[in-house]
């Protein structure tokens, strides 16, 4: 039997953006920078209704804010490797 719920192809570039950002902003950005480039994402992501600007910055801006949170940072990575096996996987 197929799937009746499979992901759509937003969730594949949303996770990809999501990973490429736990990438970048833990090896290239410093940590106090991370804060300020996260809340940016998050303000520019709200008003992505604008041509350049998108609605997917703002969970890379979460992203990025939450690794200088140090509880959140094992939380955010967990998550992110469990939610690549399962669209690998194609649930």
């Amino acid at each position: 039997m197929e799937k009746i719920s499979q992901r759509p192809k937003w969730f594949g570039f949303i996770l990809k953006m999501l990973r490429r950002a736990n990438y970048c902003g833990s090896r290239k950005i410093p940590p106090g920078l991370r804060s300020v480039v996260g809340l940016l994402c998050v303000v520019g992501g709200l008003l992505g209704f604008l041509p350049i600007l998108g609605f997917w910055m703002i969970p890379v801006g979460f992203l990025l804010f939450s690794l200088d949170v140090p509880w959140s940072r094992k939380f955010v990575r967990t998550w992110l490797y469990s939610r690549k096996r399962e669209f690998a996987r194609g649930k």
